[in-house]
């Protein structure tokens, strides 16, 4: 590959720049500079000055350049159903979910549909995503195939589920661990791939099947987990009939010995103290997923709260719940959400948490989440703003500003935020320009 050099506004962060601070010195804007990409995919330099003829420049000055998106839970399957009208989420998952799935036992179907997402995934802005496919295996190995030929980092693995699910979305004990056994061999740390073992949520799968979870989990290091907690009330009194045993819902799955710092739980609305004690001491993370939530009226997270207590919260679209796998949109109705909730957080926290801080978090930061030397160039430019209204929007916090940034007007992390919040909460899809997967061009705007 010739190595790449592409001048923009870069945008990352340093550090956690916690949830209010506007002026967070762990914001880093560097305007009209170089990033630098290598022949390996990895960024080389970042410097103010054009490199030489040897590299391949794309100057985008005045455009923003950030690490691409981490989607921190979404559903590849559940793009056939995305924006169905009316039901909360048992009734969801029966009426339109379930059926939708079962269809990928195609393995027809499953690569198209797999190879649509991905591609999906990289048309919004995200480079890395924790995703579940379906129970059956063959979607697994289509999701982890395409993600593989494209470049990106996932994590996924094959559903588990042996009860409260439709026949064609059921498998057994034995089975599903001879299915995972051969999903790890043949894809977990391939390339930029990783293992997820994912029971669904606790309701769909028998003690013996959650047991034989956690012997996964034991019996090899470096996996992660995925599934499911507390995300709707009727959920969490049903969970607690099937497994009167457990303390909790999020206890279940500590008992069966599924939490870890590698294991991403989806929600976690209804968490009580104990509860995120334990998140705290397993360094287990919260993916909260606002759109979703609002969508089919689960409840509001306390972002605020699990912050306080030191848990580890990152962001997922969770598509087809949410309505969008843009996670600027996401982003944005996670602000909407803790402003209900009685906290006003900001971009930064808002930007932090699907970039670098959700690469922390999955224990990836020696490779993606920021734009330094040594991590992969997985990168996304963007337009500041698209449409009028969004363009004079922009303007205006421009003129605030004192002008575009330079390098002799950079604005303090304050001056810039007002922007900076404008583009999070009007800005889409549509004003991606380009995304690149370890320095390579995966997706560019044609209109």
């Amino acid at each position: 590959m010739t190595p790449q050099a592409i001048c923009a506004d870069l945008l990352d962060f340093t550090a956690d720049p916690g949830l209010a601070d506007r002026d967070s010195a762990a914001v880093r804007l560097r305007p009209a500079h170089w990033l630098l990409i290598g022949a390996d995919g990895r960024i080389v330099d970042i410097t103010p000055h054009a490199p030489g003829d040897d590299w391949h420049k794309h100057d985008h000055r005045g455009r923003l350049l950030m690490p691409g998106f981490i989607d921190s839970h979404v559903h590849c399957p559940q793009v056939d159903v995305i924006a169905s009208w009316g039901t909360e989420l048992l009734d969801w998952l029966t009426t339109y979910t379930f059926p939708a799935e079962a269809a990928h036992a195609d393995p027809v179907l499953a690569r198209a549909a797999a190879a649509l997402f991905v591609d999906a995934l990289l048309a919004h802005g995200s480079t890395s995503a924790v995703v579940m496919p379906t129970v059956h295996a063959v979607s697994a190995d289509a999701l982890l195939d395409a993600a593989q030929a494209r470049g990106m980092r996932l994590i996924a693995g094959k559903v588990l589920m042996d009860r409260h699910a439709p026949d064609a979305l059921r498998d057994d004990v034995e089975q599903a661990e001879r299915d995972c056994e051969r999903l790890i061999a043949r894809h977990h740390g391939q390339g930029r791939l990783s293992y997820a073992v994912t029971p669904r949520f606790a309701a769909t799968s028998t003690p013996a099947q959650l047991a034989m979870a956690g012997r996964l989990l034991a019996r090899h290091p470096g996996l992660y987990m995925h599934t499911h907690v507390a995300e709707n009330r009727d959920e969490v009194a049903w969970t607690a009939q099937l497994f009167p045993q457990s303390r909790s819902y999020l206890s279940i799955y500590e008992d069966f010995g599924l939490l870890g710092e590698r294991s991403v739980l989806a929600h976690g609305i209804w968490l009580d103290d104990a509860d995120r004690r334990l998140m705290v001491a397993r360094g287990a993370q919260i993916a909260h997923c606002p759109s979703s939530n609002l969508f089919l009226g689960s409840g509001l997270f306390g972002w605020g709260q699990a912050q306080a207590e030191g848990m580890a919260v990152t962001v997922g679209s969770d598509v087809g719940g949410g309505t969008s796998l843009s996670m600027l949109r996401t982003l944005a109705d996670g602000y909407k959400v803790q402003a209900l909730a009685g906290q006003r957080i900001t971009a930064w926290a808002l930007l932090h948490a699907a970039t670098a801080g959700a690469a922390r978090h999955l224990r990836l930061d020696a490779e993606i989440g920021r734009l330094e030397p040594g991590l992969v160039a997985d990168v996304c430019l963007w337009d500041w703003a698209s449409g009028p209204v969004a363009a004079r929007r922009d303007a205006m916090a421009l003129q605030r500003l004192g002008g575009a940034p330079s390098a002799t007007h950079v604005p303090d992390a304050a001056a810039l935020h007002e922007r900076v919040f404008a583009w999070l909460t009007l800005g889409d899809e549509r004003n991606l320009v380009q995304t690149w997967v370890a320095g390579r061009c995966r997706y560019i705007r044609t209109a």
